[in-house]
């Protein structure tokens, strides 16, 4: 039996509904920052917040991403190794240790 992992993708559906999100999210919270009513070096902060949580929401996304791709890369190094290990085995030869 094959039990081979199949590499999963997105549809192109979910990628865009993905991206009208983030698009979404983004803008709502620049336009928030640019109209409410506050000193300039509020907004300064708020920007530079909105800045920060940007880059780190895409830097978590890829090291999650990352130690997905390093789960299934062990996981299909240790099944080779068992496949390996039952074909070199075989039943019918005696063990080297039990042959004296």
């Amino acid at each position: 039996m094959d039990t081979r992992t199949i590499p999963q993708s997105t549809t192109a559906a979910f990628f865009i509904q993905s991206v009208i999100a983030f698009g979404a999210s983004l803008a709502a919270a620049i336009v928030g920052m640019l109209y409410l009513p506050m000193d300039p070096w509020q907004r300064g902060f708020i920007g530079i917040t909105i800045l920060f949580l940007t880059s780190s929401t895409f830097t978590l996304s890829k090291v999650v991403r990352d130690r997905q791709e390093q789960a299934q890369v062990m996981a299909r190094i240790d099944e080779a190794r068992v496949e390996r290990l039952i074909a070199d085995h075989d039943p019918y030869v005696p063990n080297k240790t039990n042959a004296a």
